[in-house]
């Protein structure tokens, strides 16, 4: 119990102390595995672009610099069927506005400025994002964006330089799943988050009109047609967010 004179409760502290670091390790384990999930999948980039006619270092520039797997997909995608370079350009870009979405969602936890607004910037990607505001704090946040930004960045980098590296010798790279593993990581991310209605709906939503782009539709088209679910879901009638109707998350 705490003393009288308003002295603090050591053991207070102390399991206050205990939370934090579990949640900081949390939020780490969380970070590096969807790390790892994703950036695991640059093998089959840098495979398919080197197969689409770049060499081994125009592939890791690409991943290096647009670093944003949706567009780089869709880039080397054109090349290979013959397109031109602005072709590529511009349809790599199209696929990367949502970034500049993202960006919106974490500047407001991020509070960064100069160069370090910069970096975030090149980090600011779908899983960076998805990990920061999944989290309740906004330290937390902080850390789960920049550690999983970083993470996605060592991993996907390094197996991009792999996959051009081995090319061919590697077989279709899907068949190892890393794809689905990606895929996975978002899954256990999202989960926990489905608590309210409008949630539920969105994800509803976005994966009928995920299944039903997918098929025919260029890399990373399917992730802007589904992002129009949160809009479906908001403009939907008695979705207009008025208190005491709640489900948002």
């Amino acid at each position: 119990m705490a003393e009288k004179g308003g002295d603090r409760d050591p053991e207070g502290d102390e399991a206050i102390g205990l939370r934090e670091r579990a949640a900081r390790a949390a939020v780490q384990r969380q970070a590096w595995s969807v790390g790892v999930a994703t950036g695991a999948y640059g093998i089959s980039f840098g495979a398919l672009s080197v197969a689409s006619g770049l060499d081994v270092w125009q592939t890791v520039a690409l991943s290096a610099l647009m670093f944003t797997g949706g567009s780089q997909f869709a880039f080397v995608g054109v090349i290979g069927a013959g397109g031109t370079g602005l072709a590529a350009i511009a349809t790599s870009t199209l696929l990367g506005i949502r970034n500049g979405l993202y960006g919106l969602q974490v500047s407001e936890f991020l509070g960064t400025r100069g160069a370090a607004r910069a970096v975030a910037a090149q980090l600011t990607i779908d899983e960076s994002t998805a990990v920061g505001i999944a989290q309740e704090a906004d330290h937390h946040r902080r850390q789960g964006f920049w550690t999983t930004g970083w993470a996605v960045y060592l991993f996907w980098n390094a197996f991009t330089l792999a996959g051009a590296v081995l090319g061919n010798t590697l077989g279709d790279p899907r068949r190892w799943g890393l794809d689905a593993a990606a895929a996975a990581a978002f899954v256990a991310l999202l989960w926990p988050r489905l608590k309210g209605r409008d949630a539920a709906g969105t994800a509803a939503v976005a994966v009928v009109l995920t299944v039903v782009v997918a098929p025919v539709a260029p890399a990373g088209v399917p992730v802007l047609v589904a992002a129009l679910a949160a809009v479906v879901v908001g403009l939907w009638p008695g979705q207009g967010g008025r208190p005491g109707q709640g489900g948002r998350t």
